[in-house]
C-alpha cells in the first residue's frame, strides 16, 4: 500500500481540470509461479520458459484470489491510503480486458466487495482491454472536471492466467499474471494529514492529462473470441470451444508499435506541453520483457528511465500500469517535482498514455 500526500496546487490550471491521485494501492495474487516450475510440469530444461518470455516468475490466482476479492483489497487500501471513506466515493469504475461474466457488469460486485451496497453511487465498467484502467482514470478525470463528481475509485483486477495457450503458443501464455490495483481521483488536494510517502516524505500526484489512438486495422491481433455474441455455444460448442483461448500475434504487433509508437508519445509528450528531457521516469505497461526493450529503443528515453518489474509479475493486462505506478511509489522510485509518463498498448490496437507530476 501506498500512502500519499498533498502539493500546493498549480495556479496555471485549475483543480478542476488536473484533478489529484489521492490514494493508490495494488494486490497481487497469492500465488508465485515460477517459470522453473513450469518448466518441470512441461518436461522442458531449466530456463527454457524464461527464455522464450523472459519472466521469471508471475502471480497466480489462489483458492482466496477471485477477481472481486483481489480488487476489494487494493481498493480498501486506496480508500485508507487517500483517507476517504466509502461514503465520500461518487463514482467507481472497474477497468479490465476480461471481467467476471459478460452480464451484469463486475463493478457493481467490486461494490458489494467493498460494503458499499447501501450507498448509491453509480459503478460501471470500461473495457479498453490492457489501457482499461487508464482509460478509467481519464474518465474519471472527465467527470470530475465537469463537476460531477468530487471522488472518483477506480478499479482493476485480472486473473489472466486462465484459457492461456500452454500448449500451441507457450511463449505468449508464460507472459501472464493475476492482480487488482486501485486509485483515488480527487477533485482537490490530499489534506495534510497524510503526510509521508512511499520514501518518508511528502508528495503528491497529478493526473495532467491523457491521449489515446486506435488502429483497428491490427482488431484481429489479439483475441479472445468465444464468451461474447460472435460464436453461440448452443449452434456451435465446437467453434466456441476453439476460441477459447487466447490468441496473440506477436510479430504483427511488434510491427505495428515500431510503426506508431514514436509518433505517438511525441503527440502526448505536445499535448502536456513536455521535452522528451522533461520526462523523468516513464511507468510502462508491462506487456513484455521484449516489448519494454523495444520501446526503450523507438521511444528515446533511456532504459534507466523506464520502469520495468515484468520479469517478476508477469503482464498483469489492465492492471499492469497502475501495479507499476502503485511499485514504482512503494520503491522509492517517484519522488517530488517528478514529471512521469504513463504508456501503452492494448488489444484493438490501441496506443494510449497519460502524464502525471508528483
Amino acid at each position: 500500500m501506498t500512502l500519499i500526500s498533498p502539493i500546493e496546487p498549480d495556479t496555471a490550471r485549475s483543480t478542476r481540470s488536473s484533478p489529484y491521485i489521492a490514494g493508490i494501492a495494488h494486490s497481487l495474487a497469492s500465488r508465485r509461479r515460477d517459470s522453473v516450475e513450469i518448466d518441470a510440469e512441461m518436461g522442458r530444461p531449466a530456463g527454457w520458459l524464461e527464455r522464450l518470455s523472459g519472466v521469471r516468475s508471475r502471480t497466480v490466482a489462489g483458492p482466496d484470489d477471485s477477481q472481486e476479492a483481489m480488487a476489494g483489497r487494493a481498493a480498501l487500501a486506496a480508500l485508507k491510503a487517500a483517507e476517504i471513506s466509502l461514503d465520500g466515493i461518487d463514482l467507481l469504475l472497474f477497468g479490465a480486458a476480461v471481467g467476471r461474466q459478460p452480464i451484469p457488469a463486475t463493478a457493481p460486485l467490486i461494490k458489494r466487495e467493498i460494503g458499499a451496497t447501501h450507498l448509491p453511487f453509480p459503478a460501471y465498467d470500461v473495457n479498453a482491454t490492457c489501457l482499461s484502467a487508464l482509460t478509467a482514470l481519464d474518465i474519471a478525470a472527465l467527470q470530475i472536471a465537469a463537476g460531477r463528481a468530487r471522488t472518483v475509485l477506480v478499479v482493476t483486477s485480472e486473473i489472466a492466467s486462465r484459457a492461456l495457450p500452454w500448449q500451441s503458443d507457450p511463449k505468449t501464455a508464460g507472459l501472464f499474471g493475476d492482480g487488482a490495483a486501485a486509485i483515488v481521483l480527487t477533485a482537490t488536494p490530499p489534506t495534510s494529514r497524510q503526510a509521508g510517502g512511499p520514501a518518508g516524505g511528502s508528495m503528491s500526484l497529478r493526473f495532467r492529462d491523457f491521449l489515446m489512438e486506435t488502429h483497428a486495422e491490427a482488431y484481429d491481433c489479439c483475441t479472445l473470441g468465444a464468451g461474447g455474441t460472435r460464436f453461440d455455444y448452443h449452434d456451435a460448442p465446437e467453434a466456441f470451444a476453439a476460441h477459447a483461448l487466447f490468441r496473440m500475434d506477436g510479430p504483427e504487433l511488434f510491427r505495428l508499435s515500431a510503426a506508431k509508437l514514436p509518433a505517438f508519445i511525441a503527440r502526448l509528450l505536445d499535448r502536456l506541453g513536455w521535452s522528451h528531457d522533461d520526462v523523468d521516469l516513464v511507468i510502462p505497461h508491462q506487456a513484455s520483457p521484449l516489448a519494454l526493450a523495444h520501446m526503450a529503443r523507438r521511444s528515446g528515453f533511456s532504459g534507466d528511465r523506464i520502469f520495468n518489474h515484468v520479469a517478476m509479475t508477469g503482464n498483469l493486462i489492465a492492471a499492469s500500469l497502475p501495479v507499476a505506478l502503485s511499485s514504482a511509489l512503494q520503491d522509492g522510485r517517484i519522488r517530488p517535482g517528478m514529471k512521469l509518463l504513463m504508456v501503452g498498448t492494448s488489444a484493438g490496437v490501441s496506443l494510449g498514455g497519460a502524464g502525471l507530476e508528483s
